[in-house]
């Protein structure tokens, strides 16, 4: 099975996956050396996952897109006029739109929660959308960590969180030079979601399969 993993980061999503072929794509290349690092038989692609995707999207039988999520986040609305108000970045639905109009085979993608009411309805699991053409499972971890507080503390509580983090999703970065361990694992898909979404996709993708086979075989039967 071949699967695209796009905007990977150092592969949360990705981690519990086994007997797939992956190529994943990351525009950071210290984060990307991360991920290759952690998944020595991937392709690792430096580079424009929104564009990849546009150019490559026909050579494989699963994708998951998880696109940058902060212009969407409800943290940042929260935050009103304390940071800049942007845009909310339209490649997210650029790709929901490409995936259902001409992808012949599973998709997911993945994004945060929105401030807004989304513009093409997603399904809901645990504290992410997910864009599909599959059902998705409902799945709370019931986990959640964010600043408790804020103020002199605010960077320690953060610094604090790391460790419970790299536990959670079961990455070792203590002997990782990363920039913001914290966020980056923070941006991780739960294993175990990942794997479940793959797992259902794959199940789905074998029973077509399956079935395309059976008719084949029976039009055959049938010209005799």
């Amino acid at each position: 099975m071949k699967v695209l993993n796009l905007y990977c980061g150092i592969g949360g999503n990705r981690k519990l996956w086994t007997d797939v072929e992956v190529t994943a794509v990351e525009f950071n290349p210290d984060i990307a050396g991360v991920y290759q690092k952690f998944f020595p038989d991937d392709k690792v692609i430096v580079g424009d996952a929104h564009q990849y995707l546009l150019e490559h999207y026909q050579e494989f039988d699963f994708i998951w897109s998880s696109p940058p999520c902060p212009t969407h986040s409800k943290i940042n609305y929260s935050n009103g006029g304390r940071w800049a108000v942007k845009y909310p970045d339209m490649k997210l639905y650029q790709e929901i739109i490409l995936l259902q109009e001409w992808f012949k085979g599973k998709y997911v993608v993945e994004n945060v929660i929105s401030y807004y009411e989304p513009l093409i309805r997603p399904q809901e699991s645990g504290r992410h959308y997910f864009w599909s053409n599959f059902t998705i499972p409902k799945k709370d971890y019931g986990v959640q960590i964010g600043t408790l507080m804020h103020g002199t503390r605010k960077r320690i509580i953060r610094e604090a969180q790391i460790p419970e983090l790299m536990s959670l999703h079961g990455f070792d970065l203590n002997e990782i030079k990363i920039s913001n361990k914290r966020q980056v694992l923070r941006n991780c898909v739960f294993p175990e979601l990942g794997l479940l979404i793959l797992d259902m996709a794959r199940g789905i993708i074998r029973v077509e399969k399956s079935t395309q086979q059976n008719l084949f075989s029976f039009l055959g039967e049938e010209k005799k």
